[in-house]
């Protein structure tokens, strides 16, 4: 077992030490041929229905749409795996802290506190990661094992258990791109090659933290380019967002093709047709608030939920739930909380109507 950097040692927890395989069978409670049954990610002749992979064939893998086009591949791991990469998470991978820069999936920070550094300023400039999960490999997660201290051997049983290879029968399965949209044959093509190499899968525990430690060095460099420009700089997960004054937006090319360069040379891929610069001039919205003042809930989303809740006091919830929440009444308290902490007004009129609404079990809304 080595030592991680001094500059992460300053920062990071105690990590468990696990110099072997062996240990680390012994730390998670299995024996050494289970773990390498669970840790089978990294060969390639894994099938969605076969004994290696530790994915719930047809209900664990799903194919949602993009609201710009495109499909994105949810991989869900199965009970036992789960567990497994949720020790890893907790006793490893949060004793190791993101970024400053980063707000996706980190404890203490949010979708507002990405968003509160570029409230009021003149240009928002919001480039995006063009398949974040996939593109973190499991090359890149053994180098990242391997920084904190771990052998080979252990770093690569510790990256077989949080990456995974999409079968072919899956891929096989996933939608045609329609027509007008982004997401082209060829781009469709080129993703299926990335599912099926090693990689971090949208769906499991470890998966966002395990991407934010990997993107540490690109929010270092991401950072310190944007300090020496003059402007702010947060992550939220593949949203890198960038704001500045009338100074930022007379050469906001130059910063931008810089930006560009780090990104690549980090390995990232920008997703160069979503990149948006927003001056204050139009509705700026990031991370799916207004920031043209202070961050906001766009008045188009807090009508739509005013609608909803006129119509359940009016009418009775059973015929709003139309997406079939089997939480409904939670999930409009939800929505109801992430007003009220931007704005405590229209939260506050929000909470009156929710309050006159009938939930006895009569009216429940059933889920589909």
């Amino acid at each position: 077992m080595g030592e991680p950097p001094a500059s992460l040692r300053a920062k990071a927890k105690e990590l468990p030490r696990l110099a072997t395989p062996g240990d680390l069978a012994d730390w998670l409670g299995l024996p050494i041929g289970e773990l390498d049954w669970f840790a089978a990610s990294l060969r390639s002749d894994l099938t969605a229905d076969g004994p290696l992979c530790h994915y719930r064939y047809r209900y664990r893998y799903r194919w949602l749409a993009k609201r710009r086009g495109g499909y994105r591949l949810i991989e869900i791991p199965k009970p036992r795996m789960r567990g497994l990469q949720r020790r890893v998470l907790h006793r490893i991978l949060e004793q190791v802290p993101a970024h400053d820069a980063a707000h996706g999936c980190v404890s203490g920070r949010s979708t507002i506190s990405a968003a509160l550094p570029h409230s009021g300023k003149n240009l928002v400039l919001q480039i995006y990661l063009q398949d974040f999960f996939t593109g973190v490999t499991a090359g890149r997660l053994h180098a990242m094992f391997r920084t904190l201290g771990y052998p080979p051997a252990a770093a690569r049983t510790l990256t077989g258990l949080v990456t995974h290879s999409t079968p072919y029968s899956i891929l096989r399965a996933s939608p045609s791109p329609e027509l007008g949209q982004n997401d082209d044959a060829g781009t469709k093509s080129r993703r299926h090659a990335m599912l099926r190499i090693a990689h971090l899968p949208q769906g499991a525990p470890s998966s966002p933290a395990l991407a934010n430690l990997c993107a540490y060095r690109l929010d270092l460099r991401l950072s310190g380019a944007a300090a020496a420009c003059g402007i702010g700089y947060t992550r939220y997960v593949d949203d890198l967002i960038f704001s500045g004054d009338d100074a930022f937006a007379r050469k906001m090319e130059r910063v931008k093709s810089m930006l560009y360069s780090i990104i690549v040379d980090e390995g990232f891929e920008p997703h160069y047709r979503k990149t948006r610069a927003q001056r204050q001039a139009t509705s700026q919205r990031i991370v799916g608030m207004v920031v043209n003042q202070k961050p906001n809930v766009p008045r188009r989303e807090f009508d739509t939920l005013k609608a909803i809740l006129h119509n359940c006091r009016r009418h009775g919830p059973q015929g709003q739930n139309h997406l079939c929440h089997p939480h409904f009444r939670q999930h409009l308290l939800g929505r109801i909380s992430r007003v009220a902490q931007l704005n405590a007004n229209r939260g506050e009129r929000l909470l009156r109507e929710f309050r006159q609404i009938d939930w006895s079990p009569a009216v429940l809304p059933k889920a589909g």
